[in-house]
């Protein structure tokens, strides 16, 4: 149902949503409209092109000042959030000065546009997360694609920019801020001027004072370039960062809540991060016997008639809800019953934007608080400081405020670093800590907790094998945190307890997208492959022997595969065991070697067994052959790839920088490629 006529005159968002407007702002809320018991979100429009009009008639108008450009790369909107912060602190600090924000992805068409509109950058920041094994974010993707691959032999063809890059990573990775440096130094040697040294934010740390530090450099910097003499210093002009803040109505409970609509689905649309696709559980079962004490789960998303597809080897996004007793715990902390009916609006009554402009779309309503904190909220990971100084402000004890402030603060950096990074601490659990802390609902879901993200899971189906289902195989997350708490993943959980169509009618349902990924098999299968992929890593590779099946029963020659799967104890987690000793006995795969690491008086993983058989692995893949790692990357990954160097220098008879080059040249050639997290 919609809701009333005065409703939607007060909240033009939900009218634009409505009327299925293409203005710019239906793109960031639509993804935003999903859940178990409505229905699948419209059919996207296309692309709005009216930004770039926008920006030209932005620049007529301040044409006499200077213009800086920050762009963003992002995953979970930290990245985003950043370029947002230097904005606005920027914004305030150089009064002759124009900052404009922009996603990468919407910054230009095509390749050609990029050229032509970078070309025209005087100043510019790059806020570039990296994830994965080394990878750029889903919206930066097509510009690092364009932008290492320029040809260097044109020269210095942007010596007109300066810029400064600042990197989102976690050190726990192999390939730390890859993206971040990947670009800074193509900036520079395509004679760009690096106006500070490329900032290394560390998630494993606290990514925001790695952030607040770089920024600390950038100021002095920029006085240079922005302030004339006669002017202050920045240092001169403190500056507070506003406290972002929704605009919330709280709705009598007479009025209808918000529902999504169902389209017709014509088998054209086109989903994404931002425009997910309904699709039901149809199937879910438990991958681990009953003697193990943890839980693997097979689930399958029903996409018949969605018009959603997907390849071997692709990544599906879902968004999932946080449980009922999570939901619970947070209502009454932030003191408000659950059935209470909510709209969030980024804007005034009058229509006019809301003072900053970091705020992120609001999501749909009007719906109950439950609603909100179940779909639209991050409660379970550990809170940003922003958070923290948030919560401050809202605390009636002033010790509780002070604590917070200190947390937040540079001084507090190493309790905060323990308290929360270390013990991770949830955001609940904090908010338990500072009981007189009870800020307004606006502030908590603008400030305090960030908008829940979408879990990634590499599809362990082929579409030749099931054209019509997206499975999932997905290991329960659940145990004890540092403090005591049970930790519940939340999409792990929310699987677990699904309910399938095969059991009920009624039963449930995610927003998922498809997420192409270059983890792909040879385009002839009669190239060897070898594939290492323990516990669920061995996900990509069941989609990958599907369509070997497939390919077998079509008449195709099939080459050597050698898949090396590990787990604990073959009598407990030994997932999807009679497929493969299935596919071993048609012939799909060549050899099936495993390693058992609970079963032996020594502990025996996959790395071991790759070691064993090094003449014949490195035989098969000097015959053209590919090799794919998936699982791990902090644990496994590492240890097969050292295994992998030690393998190339013994066989090869060559030192170890020779044997790095020959795996490095391996990945260019896209023969070595992991599907690691």
């Amino acid at each position: 149902m919609m809701g009333s006529a005065v409703v939607l005159r007060e909240n033009p968002q939900l009218l634009m949503v409505l009327s299925t407007s293409l203005a710019v702002l239906i793109g960031c809320v639509l993804f935003l409209v999903w859940r178990r018991g409505g229905s699948a979100p419209s059919k996207p429009p296309e692309k709005p092109t009216p930004l770039v009009k926008e920006e030209e008639e932005e620049e007529e108008d301040d044409s006499g000042k200077k213009k800086v450009t920050v762009f963003f790369g992002t995953q979970t909107g930290t990245a985003e959030g950043f370029a947002k912060a230097l904005s606005e602190e920027a914004k305030a600090r150089y009064e002759k000065a124009v900052f404009k924000v922009v996603d990468l992805d919407d910054y230009a068409a095509d390749d050609e546009q990029y050229e032509e509109k970078l070309k025209k950058e005087n100043l510019a920041f790059f806020m570039l997360a990296t994830y994965g094994d080394g990878e750029p974010t889903d919206n930066a993707a097509r510009f690092y694609k364009w932008f290492t691959e320029v040809e260097k032999e044109r020269g210095p063809w942007l010596s007109n920019l300066t810029y400064g890059v600042f990197g989102l990573g976690n050190r726990q990775y192999e390939h730390f801020n890859k993206v971040a440096c990947t670009v800074d130094e193509a900036l520079s040697e395509q004679g760009g001027k690096r106006l500070v040294p490329v900032g290394l934010g560390d998630d494993d740390q606290c990514i925001e004072d790695d952030f607040t530090a770089w920024r600390e450099q950038v100021w002095p910097e920029l006085d240079q370039l922005l302030r004339d003499e006669d002017d202050q210093p920045s240092s001169a002009t403190p500056y507070t960062a506003a406290i972002p803040q929704y605009r919330v109505e709280i709705h009598d409970p007479s009025v209808p809540l918000y529902e999504e609509t169902d389209p017709k689905q014509n088998g054209q649309a086109i989903y994404d991060i931002h425009h997910p696709c309904r699709a039901n559980v149809a199937v879910r079962r438990e991958l681990h016997t009953p003697l193990s004490d943890r839980s693997c789960i097979h689930l399958e998303f029903d996409i018949t008639d969605t018009g959603l597809t997907y390849e071997t080897g692709d990544h599906v996004g879902v968004y999932a809800e946080n449980l009922d007793e999570t939901v619970e715990e947070a209502a009454k902390l932030l003191g408000y019953p659950l059935d209470t009916i909510i709209s969030v609006h980024g804007d005034n009554e009058d229509g006019t934007p809301l003072a900053g402009s970091s705020l992120p779309p609001p999501f749909p309503g009007p719906c109950t608080l439950q609603t909100a904190l179940a779909r639209f909220a991050d409660l379970l990971n550990p809170p940003r400081k922003a958070a923290l100084v948030a919560l401050a402000s809202h605390a009636s004890d002033p010790a509780e405020a002070e604590r917070l402030r200190f947390l937040s603060s540079p001084a507090g950096k190493d309790e905060y670093s323990q308290w929360i990074t270390v013990s991770q601490r949830s955001l609940l659990e904090v908010m338990a800590e500072f009981p007189s802390a009870k800020p307004p609902l606006g502030v908590f879901f603008a400030a305090i907790a960030p908008r829940l993200q979408p879990r990634y899971y590499s599809i362990s189906s082929s579409p030749k094998f099931a054209p019509n289902r997206i499975h999932v195989t997905c290991a329960l997350v659940y145990g004890p945190s540092p403090t005591g708490r049970i930790h519940k993943g939340v999409c792990s959980n929310w699987m677990k307890y699904s309910v399938p169509s095969e059991k009920s009618l009624d039963c449930s349902w995610a927003p998922v997208f498809v997420r192409q990924s270059n983890f792909k098999l040879p385009a002839d299968p009669s190239v060897p492959i070898v594939m290492v992929g323990p516990g669920t890593g061995l996900a990509p590779f069941r989609g990958f022997l599907q369509e070997r099946a497939a390919l077998q029963e079509s008449g195709e020659k099939l080459g050597p595969a050698v898949l090396f799967f590990g787990c604990r104890n073959r009598q407990m987690d030994y997932i999807y065991e009679y497929e493969l000793k299935n596919y071993v006995d048609t012939g799909v795969v060549t050899d099936l070697v495993l390693a058992f690491s609970r079963e032996g008086a020594t502990k025996e993983y996959v790395q071991h067994k790759i070691a064993e058989k090094a003449s014949y692995i490195w035989n098969l893949i000097s015959q053209g052959g590919y090799l794919y790692v998936c699982g791990d990357a902090k644990g496994m990954a590492r240890d097969v790839h050292r295994t992998l160097h030690n393998i190339v220098q013994e066989q090869e008879s060559v030192d170890s920088t020779s044997a790095e080059a020959t795996v490095k040249k391996l990945q260019t050639e896209g023969r070595y490629l992991r599907d690691v997290w």
